[in-house]
């Protein structure tokens, strides 16, 4: 399997993504809040652009049926019905429910990436049923793509990138085709633990943390706490059905 690793949603938007199957990384806290909302049994996430574009999107999806949530610098949108916290996204909020998100940097990464073959949505919280469901789809070329924060690295995506790269080749046996990237991220998670006090102290952990969401660092730090993968089909991020039904 050939792989790629970019390192933020401004190279992904650069990217050729055409007939390619891709994985979207925002561990804090997109990808992880995605994971965790379809798990709780919503319906359907809807990546935006924009507010403009989520308000139209979500008035048009019908407001008794749609949630509105995202954030700008680590806070909810005002107006909106959640932020982007996946401690909200309980069942009680959102089974059932059609999400329409915008975030900072997590949704703009899979609207660059939308014309790919398939795209996934991958975090700490799944990563072991994303690394299997990329396996079982017998892809030869993957583009994993670190949300990153602000067009710049984000060690805790990187990180999950290595992670997941590494239950791959677990998996497959086999030894995977990659770039300085792919390198690195393979060689972090060999060499620190995906924990809660790593993310403590990294620059986006310590910013939700003076922000007072704790809560969400601890609930991204733990590994496989959902065997669900979003695969985004259509604009609309959903739960993989693997059987094609």
């Amino acid at each position: 399997m050939k792989v790629d690793v970019l390192l933020s949603a401004a190279e992904a938007a650069a990217a050729d993504v055409a007939e390619r199957t891709v994985l979207v990384i925002d561990v804090l806290r997109a990808t992880s809040t995605m994971v965790e909302a379809l798990a709780n049994g919503a319906r359907a996430i809807y990546p935006t652009s924009s507010a403009e574009e989520a308000l139209k999107l979500a008035s048009s999806l019908g407001r008794e049926d749609s949630l509105l949530c995202g954030e700008r610098k680590g806070l909810m949108i005002e107006g909106y019905d959640l932020g982007n916290s996946p401690s909200e996204f309980d069942a009680e909020r959102v089974k059932g429910k059609q999400l329409v998100m915008n975030t900072t940097n997590g949704t703009p990464a899979f609207l660059a990436v939308e014309s790919a073959a398939r795209v996934y949505a991958g975090s700490l919280i799944n990563l072991g049923a994303v690394s299997r469901a990329i396996v079982e789809a017998s892809t030869a070329s993957l583009m994993i793509v670190c949300a990153g924060r602000g067009g710049r690295l984000s060690l805790e995506d990187l990180l999950c990138a290595g992670l997941i790269l590494r239950r791959i080749a677990e998996r497959t046996g086999d030894v995977l085709e990659s770039h300085d990237a792919a390198r690195v991220a393979n060689h972090l998670a060999g060499s620190v633990d995906a924990s809660l006090e790593f993310l403590s102290n990294i620059d986006g952990g310590r910013m939700l943390d003076q922000l007072g969401f704790r809560d969400d660092l601890m609930l991204c730090a733990e590994i496989d706490r959902h065997d669900v993968v979003p695969v985004m089909i259509d604009r609309a991020i959903v739960l993989d059905d693997p059987s094609g039904g």
